[in-house]
């Protein structure tokens, strides 16, 4: 492990920055110089100084502070819709790659519906019908999500099926479900790890998105969407939307160069 971070220096970059966040996050009321909700209208929109690293926003509210409260909504979230997602298409696409016929026809059918639509136009419609919340938007993205998984699963079951060892246990009489998940489904780890570690990342930046338009969290909860929605009101005071859009491009990337060390740690070509 430590020779391949020797040689990954982006790997590196990336866990520093992610379990930074982390870090802030939950240790957020310790770390945070003031509580996220606290008003002062006497010092709204205060550039960055001493006293507020970050300024303030239109009510007064130490941005840094409330950048990091943001964390403990951003970053779980982008997890949970990968974890969602993962289950659910994992499991659908590991049956239709492994059973085929019908089921499979169908579920690819409905897998191209979902992916016909650009994924934030899609997840905005099922969020919106569902009502602004932030268990909603989870679980529109989720609704918007797993076909990306079911596809990918779904290929990776049907190339290892055909495989000799996959065949060696249908001759000695091992039952279909057992083959299934102690032979076939452990092969197609490695490339969802990697597409869920990457998928964070995007997972934080469409529900951002979200709140951005009001589809997510409500206009007082510090989410780092939202924030840069309040920023964009006032354009002239750059402070308010620069603190949360920087943490989302920070933890961004840092998915991003943590998906691609998976990656090549995980693939024997370029390992």
């Amino acid at each position: 492990m430590l020779r391949f971070l020797r040689k990954n220096p982006l790997t590196v970059v990336g866990l520093a920055i992610v379990l930074g966040w982390i870090v802030v996050s939950a240790f957020a009321p310790v770390v945070a110089p003031y509580p996220p909700l606290k008003q002062d209208v006497v010092n709204r929109l205060q550039p960055p100084s001493a006293e507020h690293l970050l300024g303030t926003d239109q009510l007064g509210r130490d941005v840094l502070s409330r950048v990091l409260y943001g964390g403990q909504i951003s970053l779980p979230a982008g997890l949970l819709v990968v974890i969602g997602a993962l289950l659910v298409g994992g499991l659908i696409g590991a049956l239709a790659g492994w059973f085929g016929g019908w089921f499979d026809e169908i579920v690819m059918r409905i897998t191209e519906v979902f992916m016909a639509f650009p994924t934030i136009i899609l997840a905005m419609a099922i969020a919106a019908a569902l009502g602004p919340s932030i268990a909603n938007a989870i679980l529109a993205m989720v609704i918007v999500w797993w076909p990306n998984y079911a596809r990918l699963m779904r290929g990776l079951v049907t190339t290892i099926k055909s495989e000799q060892y996959v065949e060696a246990a249908r001759v000695i009489g091992v039952p279909e479900l057992r083959i299934l998940r102690r032979a076939v489904l452990p092969n197609c780890a490695a490339p969802l790890v990697v597409m869920g570690t990457i998928d964070i990342g995007a997972a934080i930046l469409v529900f951002a998105g979200l709140s951005f338009l009001g589809l997510g969290s409500n206009p007082a909860t510090p989410e780092w969407g939202r924030m840069v929605a309040d920023g964009v009101q006032f354009f002239d005071q750059w402070w308010v939307a620069a603190g949360p859009g920087l943490a989302i491009c920070s933890v961004v990337i840092g998915f991003n160069f943590i998906g691609d060390g998976i990656r090549d740690a995980l693939d024997p070509r370029l390992r």
